[in-house]
């Protein structure tokens, strides 16, 4: 099975740049299953129903999100809903779900604690996921994606479930980094995804804006940048009956 993960979704930009490029995209490389962070889709900040129908119209399976999960209220109340949209599993006692079965794939979403929210512990999450699953005998291709700022909690994470899940894949940085790889046991491992959006940029961000707000230390709106455009993402080659990857690669594409 292939699966494509595309980073972090910013604005209106980025949703674009998913409808233009995934079509041929999936014929391009065969793509089974995509899976897409979609917590920044709507102006930067949050998700909404319109938002996620674009991403999901566009030939995303799955949207997975983060710390910015909660910013648009208008969809917490669909999280409950069937809305293949799912929030940190590590949320305690928070709407919606944290993983989701869907097309043999299982996808799981994890939010990292250091110099973020101090959540639920997500390795022991992950652990308590697992026997969950292997009691309820879904699908063996299980890719995380696991939404931090560290890069050695996310690195932690990779060989914490090496051999018991498909793939482990960063978000939340929207800078994409180059070490994908296999871990020893199996699972495919990359530090950061990256993000899909503008490329001319601060994290997706409007430059000056930014600057303006390290210069002065002065709160300002930032707003998403306008311009040429990038997709960030990760394909994964998985053996349906093991739930090994045999590969991992990048997969990054200029939209102008």
């Amino acid at each position: 099975m292939r699966i494509l993960m595309i980073g972090d979704v910013i604005g209106k930009p980025g949703r674009e740049a998913v409808r233009a490029v995934l079509p041929g995209l999936k014929r391009e490389k065969s793509i089974d299953f995509v899976i897409c962070n979609g917590e920044n889709t709507a102006g930067g900040y949050g998700i909404t129903e319109d938002t996620a129908s674009e991403l999901l119209d566009s030939g995303v399976d799955v949207l997975t999100s983060g710390n910015h999960i909660w910013d648009k209220k208008e969809i917490i109340p669909l999280l409950d809903e069937g809305l293949p949209l799912i929030r940190p599993a590590n949320y305690p006692k928070a709407p919606g779900r944290g993983y989701i079965h869907k097309g043999g794939v299982t996808v799981i979403n994890l939010m990292g604690r250091v110099f973020m929210a101090s959540l639920d512990c997500p390795f022991r999450t992950a652990d308590a996921l697992l026997d969950r699953f292997k009691e309820e005998g879904e699908s063996k291709v299980i890719i995380v994606d696991f939404h931090a700022e560290a890069t050695s909690e996310k690195q932690a994470m990779g060989w914490y479930l090496d051999g018991r899940v498909s793939g482990v894949l960063g978000t939340h940085t929207h800078v994409g980094t180059i070490d994908a790889r296999i871990l020893p046991n199996g699972t495919a491992y990359l530090t950061d995804v990256g993000m899909t959006g503008p490329r001319d940029s601060v994290i997706g961000s409007n430059v000056d804006t930014v600057l303006e707000r390290f210069l002065t230390s002065m709160p300002n709106r930032l707003s998403v940048a306008a311009g040429p455009c990038v997709l960030n993402a990760a394909l994964v080659d998985v053996d349906e009956e093991t739930g090994k990857a045999s590969l991992i690669e990048r997969v990054d594409r200029n939209v102008n």
